[in-house]
């Protein structure tokens, strides 16, 4: 048994590798199950939202069963469950005569376990010693987006070296991670003691809240804003921006990772000196614009200079949405954490399938197309659907503007 808790922080990084690798891999593979297993595009929104429901009635079971049943318990059960669905995603698929049957399979497993592992690190790496909780939250969240440019990057590079046909390599390469981890949180020390003392006040005292509801509508709109983008991007650059695979995922949903990435780590660092609140607002304001600017620019550059960018705005919304509830309800714990994780994921189910369903709409004329939208049918439909995304981060763009506008009030009336 290990006794450092500096390893429990490196299996709680490696366990959001692993989140990022049972949510990312399988948008690679759209364009793939689209061509060769004649998958729509509400189809594919189908699998984000099967994605993320089944990992939000996982948060929402964990709710009352996350302090009964054992962190350790339950880290150890995420990563068997994501490594699993991994590998059956590298099977069933040829296998099956239903080839998106197969893929649901898949879905089934890896998503029980994505939605395990966000209900139970976020409130470790809260509970194990630091004086700087809200970097340690962004530092823990930029591992998922340097996790999701890891997958981006050796999965385009390793299916452009062997072809898309051996496309069923990947997902069992990747389940190698979370199975090691897995096993180390067999070893690593929990601070279970720590993490009860955060669990004193019932589920009741935070729906008396309504900062509490502001939270989560904030962590609904996060994981829209943030989710639609990184799942549509790769089919989106490829089909209505028209560049190849190669270069959309590497300049589209890769470099949206990265940006990402930098956004969460540099807050890590920065640790306190950054406002939460206006940073988020910054956030949201960005995120809208860089919506905007992919859907409407008709240069393939800027179109993908929005997408990109785009993974800078939405960088401290979820992170940033769980470090103003836990410095608002610092007694919550585990439930607090599952609660918000339940909200982020309903946003994370809604957005991607909200722009598949719009954009299948548009294709089959029963919606209009926004004017001033550049292209062809396949592209008005993609462009049409991510469109009507931006309104999620223009509805946190709103309520974070009520929200620092009534707490200037409160400092200049005593």
């Amino acid at each position: 048994m290990l006794k450092n808790y500096n390893a429990t922080r490196i299996a709680c990084y490696i366990g959001y590798i692993t989140q990022a690798i049972t949510i990312n891999l399988a948008p690679l593979f759209f364009i793939i199950f689209q061509d060769r297993y004649e998958v729509s595009f509400s189809r594919i929104g189908q699998l984000v939202l099967i994605t993320f429901i089944i990992q939000l009635l996982v948060d929402l079971v964990c709710i009352w069963l996350v302090e009964k049943i054992g962190y350790r318990n339950l880290a150890v059960a995420a990563h068997v469950f994501a490594a699993v669905g991994l590998v059956l995603l590298g099977i069933l698929p040829h296998m099956m005569q239903n080839a998106y049957a197969g893929i649901l399979i898949s879905v089934f497993f890896y998503s029980i376990g994505g939605g395990l592992t966000e209900v139970i690190i976020s409130p470790l790496v809260d509970s194990l010693p630091s004086d700087a909780k809200a970097s340690s939250m962004s530092l823990l969240h930029s591992f998922y987006s340097w996790g999701q440019c890891l997958v981006v990057l050796v999965t385009t590079l390793v299916l452009f070296v062997i072809g898309q046909e051996h496309w069923m390599i990947l997902p069992v390469f990747w389940a190698l991670i979370p199975a090691a981890d897995a096993v180390l949180f067999c070893l690593v020390p929990i601070p279970v003691a720590k993490i009860a003392e955060k669990a004193q006040h019932s589920i009741r005292d935070l729906f008396r809240s309504g900062m509490f509801y502001v939270c989560i509508i904030l962590m609904v709109c996060g994981g829209a804003s943030e989710q639609t983008m990184s799942q549509w991007a790769s089919l989106f650059a490829e089909k209505a921006i028209g560049v190849s695979k190669v270069v959309g995922d590497l300049l589209g949903p890769c470099l949206f990772a990265i940006l990402m990435g930098l956004g969460r780590t540099a807050h890590g660092i920065l640790g306190q000196k950054l406002k939460m609140a206006p940073a988020l607002f910054g956030c949201a304001a960005l995120s809208v614009l860089c919506y905007v600017m992919t859907v409407f620019s008709a240069s393939p550059v800027l179109a993908l200079i929005g997408c990109a960018l785009c993974g800078l705005g939405v960088s401290l919304m979820w992170p940033g949405v769980l470090s103003l509830s836990s410095a608002k309800f610092p007694w919550a714990g585990g439930p607090m954490f599952a609660m918000l994780a339940l909200a982020g994921d309903l946003g994370c189910s809604l957005g991607p399938w909200i722009s598949g369903i719009v954009s299948d709409a548009t294709e089959s004329g029963k919606i209009a197309v926004f004017t001033g939208i550049a292209g062809e049918a396949e592209q008005l439909a993609m462009k049409n659907g991510m469109l009507v995304s931006a309104l999620f981060p223009l509805v946190m763009f709103v309520l974070l503007t009520v929200f620092l506008v009534k707490g200037k009030q409160k400092k200049t009336n005593p």
